[in-house]
């Protein structure tokens, strides 16, 4: 059964950085980690503005989202503590999908970076850009040294349709030549146009206290 996941991206600027972290390392994340079919729960900080930070939860099916263990901790049961801080936090973005290529493939013991990916697409063109994205794009990038796993999602809520996660050994890894050999090709290129609400998020692994 295809695996789930939950991706939530927050710019926690005006917040303080003590508590913001405290709060998603000591209550929040537990508390999914603690729900029947939640698996890997990372936390990961973005290269280009180290006040963005992304959380990822993979999950055996989506509709984990949906059980009675989740909506006790979710939703409108949130704790005071999650209410008040992502109150004054900015979300950037928050997704629900469902993996379709591989399909049963998790996050990477290891990876040091990841790599977010994110678009709606123009409806015309949605048929030969999913065709792109299986046949040549994630299939190529997954390839590439350094690259550990390449994922891909089709959402059921959130602001985007589709988004693409690489877990990679280093943040360099997308910026190598073999990267861009497999990256940019003439059917990419032909895609590009047909991008919407394009978001691309290059990050760190979190590290508490680093």
């Amino acid at each position: 059964m295809a695996k789930g996941i939950l991706f939530v991206v927050f710019d926690y600027t005006k917040a303080h950085a003590d508590e913001f972290h405290d709060w998603y390392d000591l209550e929040h994340i537990p508390e999914r980690q603690r729900v029947p079919g939640f698996l890997a729960c990372e936390r990961w900080i973005s290269e280009d503005n180290p006040k963005v930070a992304v959380a990822t939860y993979d999950m055996e099916t989506v509709s984990v989202l949906d059980t009675p263990a989740y909506k006790a901790v979710g939703g409108e049961n949130l704790s005071v503590w999650s209410k008040r801080v992502t109150s004054i936090c900015d979300r950037i973005m928050r997704y629900e999908g469902e993996q379709i290529l591989p399909g049963e493939t998790v996050s990477a013991p290891g990876a040091q970076a990841l790599l977010a990916v994110s678009m709606n697409v123009d409806p015309a063109a949605e048929h030969e850009f999913n065709e792109w994205y299986d046949t040549e794009h994630l299939p190529a990038l997954a390839t590439v040294p350094g690259v550990l796993a390449a994922r891909r999602y089709r959402g059921r809520a959130g602001e985007r349709k589709y988004l693409a996660m690489y877990s990679l050994t280093s943040t360099d890894v997308h910026k190598s030549d073999a990267w861009k050999k497999a990256a940019y090709t003439p059917w990419t290129e032909r895609m590009r146009p047909h991008f919407q609400d394009f978001l691309r998020l290059s990050c760190r692994k979190y590290v508490r206290g680093a």
